[in-house]
C-alpha cells in the first residue's frame, strides 16, 4: 500500500483559498477543506491550530490574487481606467472573493483613508500625476471619488443586485474618469 501524501500547510491555505472561491467564506471549516483535500479534518487542523488562522492565510492568497487580478498591464492606454474596470470586472467574477476581500468586518484591515496613504498607491499616483498635469494630493482625491464609484459597482455585481454589462460600467467609470479632468481643468481657468 502506498503511504498517504502529506498534507502541507500550503496545500491547507490552497483548499481554503478555492473553497471560498467556490462556496464563500461562510462555508469556510475544517470539514469543507478536509473534503477539498481528499483527507480527514486531522491534518488540516494539525497544520493550523484554528479556523481563524487558516481564514487568515487564505485572506493573503485572496488579496495576492485580487491585486494580480486588477492591475494594468504595462501596454495599457489608460491604466487608471483599466485599474477601475478590472476591479469591477473582479465584483463579477470573483463574488465570493470580493465579499470575503471586502465585505467582511473580520477582514477589513484597511480602510480607505489607510488606502489613500498606502505604498501599493503610489504607482498609481504616479501615473495620474503624469497623464494629467496634477499634484499628488489632486490625484489623491480623483482617486478616492473614482474608487468609490468602481467599489460601489464591484459590489453591486459582487451581491447580486445589479446585472453585469461591460459597456455600461465602462461607460460610467469613463464619465467619473473624463468628468474629474474636465472638472479639474474647469477650476484652473
Amino acid at each position: 500500500m502506498p503511504p498517504k501524501a502529506k498534507i502541507t500547510t500550503k496545500m491547507v491555505a490552497d483548499a481554503s483559498f478555492e473553497v471560498i472561491r467556490a462556496k464563500g467564506h461562510e462555508n469556510l471549516n475544517a470539514r469543507t477543506i478536509a473534503e477539498w483535500l481528499g483527507c480527514s479534518t486531522q491534518p488540516v487542523l494539525y497544520c493550523f491550530k484554528t479556523v481563524q488562522e487558516i481564514r487568515e492565510a487564505a485572506y493573503a492568497l485572496a488579496d495576492a490574487y485580487h491585486t494580480a487580478f486588477i492591475m494594468p498591464g504595462e501596454s495599457d492606454e489608460n491604466p487608471f481606467l483599466t485599474l477601475g474596470l478590472n476591479y469591477v470586472r473582479f465584483g463579477q467574477e470573483e463574488k465570493n472573493l470580493f465579499r470575503f476581500l471586502f465585505q467582511t468586518d473580520q477582514f477589513g484591515g484597511m480602510d480607505v483613508a489607510a488606502l489613500l496613504q498606502s505604498p501599493e498607491l503610489s504607482g498609481i499616483l504616479n501615473v495620474m500625476t503624469g497623464q494629467m498635469g496634477c499634484s499628488e494630493d489632486e490625484a489623491r482625491e480623483m482617486f478616492l471619488t473614482f474608487f468609490c464609484v468602481a467599489h460601489g459597482l464591484a459590489s453591486l455585481l459582487a451581491n447580486n443586485s445589479m446585472e453585469y454589462d461591460e459597456q455600461q460600467c465602462e461607460k460610467m467609470l469613463e464619465n467619473v474618469f473624463y468628468g474629474m479632468i474636465s472638472s479639474r481643468k474647469g477650476a484652473q481657468s
